[in-house]
């Protein structure tokens, strides 16, 4: 038999062999979960091999917390004893048996049940086995997220939530910063008060200095000065590894990214001043969204699912055998490499995957979304999310894109095409992604830290990756993309920051010195920073950058700090005030850009030349990089630009006059004798008189 037309050129994605998808009923109504109303609460599950599933109600979000003071009476009202060692908060205040419902659902009507109510279900199944499960579909849970809430969403808005809304900002102004948001202002000299630092409620201050001293911003405030128009949040779903019990500065309390995903649709508890209530961690999440739309800023979520914390899961629990991929052995796969791959392309996780994204640009009004590991997610669930929030008030406005990669291979029904680089074009042209061959290029390979690329010593070999990178890479074999899809950068939270990769591969053994970025010792890789800056600021598609890479940011050679302490992963405010040269370049950058919208998706006059130097045409801009030792110069005559009948557009000679230049304090020559002089290890931008 043919092959569909669809599947011609990629025809699958290379993996190990999977078991072929369950065949189980499909619900395709949206009510699935805990929906409270003015008398009571309906639940609803998917639970389609269960043979019975029985409903708990707790008056608290975990056995150990204080019970209320009728917890007892409750307890013994259900028909049970509590022993006297026993907290009653471990016990349920009452049970209900769900019954069967349309296409593989449990359902129960609870009279008199509200916002504020915690439970869990017991699903029982044919041979005798039974799972306690949270509600994967629930969007609240108490502490840990081990029991799940009913919550009244319209409880949880800040005041004036009904009037936030996304701000406004052309894919040509876009201009990412990553950050953790217990990264943001864990730093004792954020000069954000103490029992917000770490928290969603970090981003509500918007006056905040360095010590509160008024001289050097932080923060929000610091944003604005930087002139960044979107950050992407490393996830803040509930996540699995924190817990959320202990105080943040408890020494056991302990730090994580959050690439573990417990409750995709509840807010982690940890990031808000009270885990243990269910409706103050939405609410603040919330004011943090607000605050940042306050500020023009846009919202990114940088969202997992690509695999969950654990292969014991709330949906293995509750559908045992179908979330996740498993190989013909029965096995999972792991092409995450931690140790589970969610199973996408099954049509209930699909299904799960679009109400999830969805939900969250609804109740929460996020303006985009980062996807981890986009390479395990098929392109059908991809262009399914796509299509979901262009169908929402605005939502064509919402940003997508994500790594076009995995770890490893993964396990799949043959016919499967998965959102990596290879199935780039089956995708939404609106769905972008992660360009690491403009990374590899100006840093050096991301897998081998002493590997130089065209920055850190390797300029001859790369040079041409750079006049590519510089046009999106169009008409090459990298160029999987369209430029708009592209979202160019040089560090983000995965790998070395570009600071410590400048570290690894100009010095044989980095020393605290150079980490600390002190003194003239420290010029040439700070010259290399500023050149790297250059690069993605001027090159087509969308720019990135990991928060606290304007200030040279170290994590003392620690590759991934995931787990790492929080003093190494939290931005250092103190740093960025003493390398304001460094920020100040970056923000000029992100002016320069703002100014010139050719930049984002202009065609690249890109002039040819024998050496390392690269230069290029771009609007009525000329950008020239030496990475050289030496000056260098740029003949006027060939940056004369043909026009649509092969005339030249003439330029005066000497009509150019620069405008930029990377190095502090460089005059820069006019041009003189027909030739653009190019100080040695600069990024300049000239532009020709009118």
């Amino acid at each position: 038999m043919p092959q569909p037309a669809s599947l011609a050129v990629a025809d699958w994605t290379p993996a190990e062999t999977a078991l072929p998808c369950p065949d189980y009923p499909v619900y395709k109504d949206d009510d699935l979960g805990a929906f409270p109303d003015s008398k009571g609460t309906t639940f609803r599950v998917w639970a389609p091999t269960a043979s019975g599933v029985t409903l708990r109600l707790f008056k608290t979000g975990s056995p150990n917390e204080e019970a209320v003071a009728d917890d007892a009476e409750s307890v013994v009202a259900a028909g049970m004893e509590t022993p006297p060692s026993v907290n009653p908060a471990a016990f349920p205040f009452e049970t209900y048996e769900l019954a069967p419902g349309a296409d593989g659902t449990w359902l129960v009507r609870c009279d008199g049940i509200g916002h504020g109510v915690y439970y869990d279900y017991i699903v029982r199944f044919p041979d005798g086995t039974e799972h306690r499960t949270a509600d994967p579909w629930a969007r609240a849970a108490g502490v840990n997220g081990r029991r799940s809430m009913v919550v009244d969403l319209s409880r949880t808005d800040p005041d004036g939530w009904d009037q936030d809304r996304r701000p406004h900002i052309p894919s040509r102004d876009l201009v990412i910063w990553e950050t953790h948001i217990g990264d943001f202002s864990n730093d004792p000299h954020s000069g954000v008060p103490f029992e917000h630092r770490g928290t969603y409620l970090a981003f509500t201050y918007d006056g905040t200095s360095v010590d509160g001293d008024g001289e050097f911003p932080t923060c929000v405030a610091y944003l604005k000065r930087l002139g960044v128009t979107a950050v992407q949040l490393m996830p803040f779903y509930d996540y699995g590894s924190i817990d959320e019990s202990l105080a943040r500065d408890d020494p056991r309390h302990g730090f994580n990214w959050g690439y573990d995903p417990l409750n995709y649709n509840v807010p982690e508890g940890s990031y808000s001043t009270d885990p243990f209530d269910g409706e103050v961690r939405i609410r603040e999440c919330k004011r943090m969204i607000q605050a940042l739309h306050k500020a023009g800023i846009k919202v990114i979520m940088d969202v997992v699912y690509n695999h969950m914390f654990s292969t014991d899961n709330w949906f293995e629990r509750m559908i045992p055998g179908y979330a996740l991929r498993r190989r013909e052995d029965g096995s999972f796969a792991d092409g995450s490499a931690c140790t589970n791959d969610v199973a996408t392309e099954h049509p209930m996780m699909r299904k799960y995957i679009v109400d999830s994204v969805t939900y969250w640009a609804r109740e929460y009004h996020i303006d985009g979304f980062r996807f981890d590991l986009m390479g395990l997610i098929d392109v059908d669930t991809m262009n399914a999310v796509r299509s979901a929030l262009d169908q929402l008030p605005g939502g064509a406005s919402i940003l997508m894109h994500g790594e076009p990669w995995a770890a490893r291979e993964t396990a799949l029904v043959k016919g499967t095409i998965l959102a990596d680089k290879r199935g780039m074009p089956y995708l939404s042209p609106r769905i972008g992604m992660f360009c690491d061959s403009t990374r590899d290029a100006v840093r050096g390979h991301v897998f081998y830290q002493k590997v130089p690329g065209y920055l850190t010593g390797a300029a001859a070999d790369y040079a041409d990756d750079i006049r590519h990178a510089e046009d999106g890479w169009r008409g090459t074999l990298s160029g999987t993309a369209a430029v708009g899809q592209l979202i160019q950068y040089v560090s983000a939270h995965d790998d070395l920051t570009l600071w410590d990769k400048l570290c690894a591969t100009m010095r044989p053994i980095p020393t605290e010195v150079d980490y600390a970025a002190e003194g003239e010792r420290c010029e040439d890789l700070m010259q290399s920073n500023r050149l790297a800056a250059g690069v993605v600021f001027t090159a087509a598609g969308v720019p990135f950058l990991l928060g606290g890479e304007e200030f040279a940011r170290t994590k003392h050679g620690v590759s991934d700090s995931f787990r790492s302490p929080v003093a190494l992963n939290q931005l250092d405010w103190c740093r960025a005030q003493r390398l304001s040269g460094l920020v100040d370049h970056y923000a000029a950058l992100i002016r320069l850009r703002r100014g010139n919208p050719a930049y984002f998706g202009g065609a690249r006059m890109i002039v040819p030349r024998e050496d390392e130097v690269v230069v290029f045409r771009v609007g009525d801009d000329c950008v020239a990089i030496n990475p050289a030792d030496e000056p260098r110069s740029q003949a006027t005559v060939q940056l004369e630009m043909p026009g649509p009948y092969d005339e030249v557009s003439k330029i005066a000679p000497n009509d150019w006059r620069c405008i930029y230049c990377s190095e502090p304090g460089v005059a820069v020559p006019e041009a003189e004798n027909r030739q653009l002089p190019l100080p040695p290890r600069t990024f300049t931008v000239w532009r020709r008189s009118r």
